[in-house]
């Protein structure tokens, strides 16, 4: 039998600035993409290696941006809006399971929907972690 699940339950949230411990979860997030992580390797080859191979030693990693597309409610208190205009900030993905993922980025992008007469109006905003590692914390 599986341990498979689906993104369903998954929530997105900022946090207060003050608090680490304090996020304000983003309503009616529709898809949530994690940041990925790569690693560089710096080629440490030398004169000697070994069956003339080439050696290798691990770098400094990155990681990818965090994506997120909701369902957008015009308002003048637009939580993603007022933190794209702000400096980094904590914020915090929750797998179903409960499990946390908290990191410090800073919002690259922000697209207001198009509107059409049918459809629902669905914004989009990508966040850059921009320092430290991302933590994952357990179930509360």
């Amino acid at each position: 039998m599986t341990n498979a699940a689906i993104g369903y339950d998954a929530e997105f949230a900022i946090g207060d600035g003050a608090d680490p411990e304090v996020f304000t979860k983003v309503a009616e997030v529709v898809a949530l993409t994690p940041p990925g992580m790569t690693r560089d390797f710096q080629d440490a080859t030398h004169l000697e290696s070994p069956d003339k191979y080439r050696e290798y030693v691990a770098s400094l990693v990155d990681t990818g941006d965090v994506s997120i597309t909701f369902n957008f409610v015009p308002s003048a208190s637009d939580t993603i809006f007022a933190a794209f205009h702000a400096a980094a900030g904590n914020y915090q993905i929750t797998f179903p399971n409960g499990v946390m993922l908290r990191f410090t980025g800073v919002f690259s992008g922000y697209e207001m929907p198009e509107m059409t007469p049918e459809g629902v109006m669905q914004a989009t905003a990508t966040i850059k972690r921009v320092t430290g590692k991302p933590t994952l914390h357990p179930a509360a």
